[in-house]
């Protein structure tokens, strides 16, 4: 008996501390929410949300990380970078390379970690990276990014690509890296708790996701976004053009699963394997091409942010947030997507 308590402490302190979440918020809003967030919210492209004290954290890809802060996830500012420059790893593994996409943000073993990515637009060259820091907040005297280096590549050679990651944590309190764009679609890698770079006890890229190349919008799928709630494992992902302003077609797709590593399913059934997912974001009123979506858990609320395109200011992305609501069938809604909106 004695030699299972360590174990059983481990699985709790991991579920614990991989959650972002530092301070869970004490009720959820009646009906869910859209926000319409001020400050310095242009620009701000495929981003993911975090909470340390007081203050909520935005990371957001280019100019080596954006981070954006705020109070009250209505006024936001700038808050600084992870990186000074672009480590040099990254572009002698990337030759061409020269910024850092798609950050993602989770806290476990009494440190944040960044997952980010490095690449080259539409190249499956490919990798992601790692940074840790005690704390997000920059006026903090521990405050200092430290890059650990490459937890998985892609040479081109592969038919996916290691690129947009995402860390989830499942209901036994191990990590999780899900991750992929276009090709053969999204992946998932386990973890190793200890370093949060790649298992060596469990090796196996799991296929979660994949768009066929004769089908509508071809093999255009990225951004896997995974969340566990109520005994399944929600996956997000963004299907078709993003990056194109105001003509891009981004938008959000859903299926979920028993197990993390599938297979995920839409409400109709249909496999996410096969081109399923339930449509749950699209364009609304002035925004067009909305995706690359991240989630933020606080207490009884699921934030969900994304970028969208500004149709009304020349196409620029910025910042959007909303609370999602859950059907009685448990599937999520967002109040963007109101009928006739």
């Amino acid at each position: 008996m004695m030699k299972l308590i360590p174990v059983v402490l481990l699985l709790m302190l991991l579920l614990t501390a991989c959650n972002p979440i530092t301070r869970p918020e004490a009720t959820a809003p009646a009906s869910p929410v859209m926000l319409e967030p001020t400050g310095f919210i242009q620009r701000i492209h495929d981003p993911v949300m975090a909470k340390e004290g007081e203050t909520y954290y935005v990371f957001s890809t280019g100019a080596r990380i954006i981070v954006i802060c705020s109070k009250d996830m209505v006024e936001w500012e700038w808050c600084g970078r992870v990186f000074e420059r672009v480590p040099d790893w990254t572009t002698q593994a990337v030759p061409g390379a020269i910024d850092i996409w798609a950050p993602d943000i989770s806290f476990f073993n009494g440190r944040w970690h960044l997952y980010y990515a490095v690449s080259t637009f539409g190249s499956p060259r490919s990798v992601i990276g790692l940074a840790t820091n005690t704390t997000l907040d920059p006026t903090s005297p521990d405050y200092a990014w430290v890059d650990e280096g490459l937890v998985i590549a892609s040479t081109g050679a592969e038919d996916w690509n290691a690129i947009d990651p995402n860390l989830v944590i499942d209901e036994e309190g191990a990590p999780w890296l899900a991750f992929g764009s276009y090709w053969s679609g999204l992946k998932l890698r386990k973890l190793d708790p200890t370093t949060g770079k790649s298992s060596e006890a469990d090796p196996t890229l799991y296929a979660i996701a994949q768009r066929p190349a004769n089908g509508p919008g071809g093999t255009a799928i990225e951004a896997a976004f995974i969340l566990y709630r109520e005994g399944y494992y929600y996956l997000f992902a963004s299907f078709d053009a993003c990056c194109r302003g105001a003509d891009s077609t981004y938008n959000v797709r859903v299926g979920r699963a028993e197990a993390i590593t599938g297979p995920y399913l839409d409400r109709d059934g249909v496999s996410m394997l096969e081109g399923g997912g339930t449509r749950i974001l699209d364009a609304y009123s002035h925004w067009r091409g909305p995706g690359h979506n991240g989630i933020y858990r606080a207490g009884a609320t699921d934030w969900i942010v994304y970028h969208a395109y500004d149709a009304e200011q020349i196409g620029i992305p910025k910042l959007r947030i909303e609370s999602l609501g859950w059907d009685e069938a448990g599937w999520p809604y967002l109040p963007s997507q109101k009928e006739g909106d």
